[in-house]
């Protein structure tokens, strides 16, 4: 009786989050991203160069961003027409941009991404213990299998096939999910770990992490209790991520107290932009940034760093 209860429970939850992995719509940039009617006239009227630089300066002046192309322009999407949001990357099966897009996954037919990314790592959780709990049930049936144990019906090969077929999945599942896992506790996705996110001062393959406790509550949220209810609670908008990030930004401004912000032994968070509300509650262990520093450095951001040059980027 536990075991079939046990059996039933698994199922639902396996059922849920593959339901949910599927048809959660992956979330877009919100409007603010996207270029002005006027913004987009201009940025199609003039020629390429510092004509084009300010429109996108003037457009991303006041957004949440952090990164930039390899070039050291801002992050473009001329097929959206919209300044994409840090993590954000132009899917071309979708033919849309995704928040935070890990990867578009074929067997769910969707993309994974900041709105059902705590859904797929539920499916793939439940898929591996339904795996391994119906190889375990049917374990004792295939070693009588070996050994002449069963009687000679066609029961036997349902049971062979059963249980290679349980085998097999959960070797499977259990590496894809042991990864997942991995990139949870970095705070990165599989589109970060083949390209890392370049910030202005350079490349950080790092730059998003938090440490392990923060970064598991930015992808399942801050109540425990809906960790393994396909449910969601992620933080934040999927639009502004706090960083870590080891070597200051020359363009941000500088630790209070007279910090060094250049130590290797120590993380410091140099936010460039202002962060949303629900981001803002994972840096409350940070010092506290003066209002003038913020309405000082405000003005510099986007409109003084020449190596902000358009590029277009899908």
């Amino acid at each position: 009786v536990v075991c079939l209860i046990a059996y039933h429970i698994f199922f639902m939850l396996f059922v849920w989050s593959y339901w949910k992995t599927i048809f959660t719509l992956p979330m877009n940039p919100s409007k603010e991203f996207h270029l002005s009617y006027s913004d987009k006239e201009s940025l199609e009227r003039e020629p390429r160069g510092e004509s084009q630089q300010e429109v996108l300066r003037r457009a991303a002046k006041d957004l949440p961003i952090y990164t930039r192309t390899m070039s050291g322009a801002i992050r473009y999407c001329d097929r959206c027409h919209l300044v994409k949001p840090d993590r954000c990357h132009h899917c071309s099966v979708c033919d849309k941009c995704i928040l935070k897009m890990d990867h578009h996954c074929p067997w769910v037919n969707n993309c994974v991404g900041f709105s059902n990314y705590k859904f797929f790592l539920l499916f793939l959780a439940y898929s591996l213990v339904y795996c391994l709990f119906i190889a375990a049930t049917d374990l004792q049936y295939f070693i009588k299998f070996w050994t002449n144990g069963l009687p000679d019906t066609q029961a036997k090969f349902h049971i062979m096939f059963l249980f290679f077929a349980a085998a097999m999945f959960s070797v499977s599942l259990s590496s894809l999910f042991g990864y997942h896992c991995w990139l949870v506790s970095k705070n990165k996705s599989t589109l970060e770990v083949f390209r890392a996110p370049i910030f202005r001062h350079r490349t950080d393959k790092n730059g998003f992490s938090l440490g392990f406790s923060k970064n598991l509550r930015q992808v399942f949220g801050d109540e425990k209790k809906y960790w393994l209810l396909p449910v969601f609670s992620s933080l934040g908008d999927g639009c502004s991520f706090p960083t870590c990030l080891v070597n200051q930004d020359p363009e941000q401004a500088s630790t209070p107290g007279g910090l060094n912000s250049t130590s290797k032994n120590e993380n410091h968070l140099f936010p460039a932009k202002p962060l949303r509300d629900s981001q803002s509650h994972l840096l409350t262990d940070t010092p506290s940034w003066s209002e003038t520093g913020a309405r000082a450095e405000k003005g510099k951001v986007g409109m003084n760093n020449p190596a902000l040059t358009m590029e277009n980027e899908t």
